[in-house]
């Protein structure tokens, strides 16, 4: 699984960063930089939940 973010629906919240901060940080205008790695096995539930208290609905996890 990876994370992932719409760019465009993304409003900049950050608090994907705030529940995930292992894979997700800030950029300087405050919208998320994801890391490209695989979600460890370990960090999946931490995603989804991120995922689901995204704002926006931007933040998303996928199957690779």
């Amino acid at each position: 699984m990876k994370v992932t973010v719409d760019p465009i629906g993304c409003r900049g919240h950050g608090l994907c960063a705030d529940l995930l901060p292992e894979l997700v940080g800030l950029d300087e205008w405050g919208y998320p930089v994801v890391a490209r790695s695989p979600v460890p096995a370990e960090l999946v539930a931490d995603a989804r939940r991120a995922a689901a208290a995204c704002p926006a609905l931007a933040l998303r996890l996928r199957k690779e």
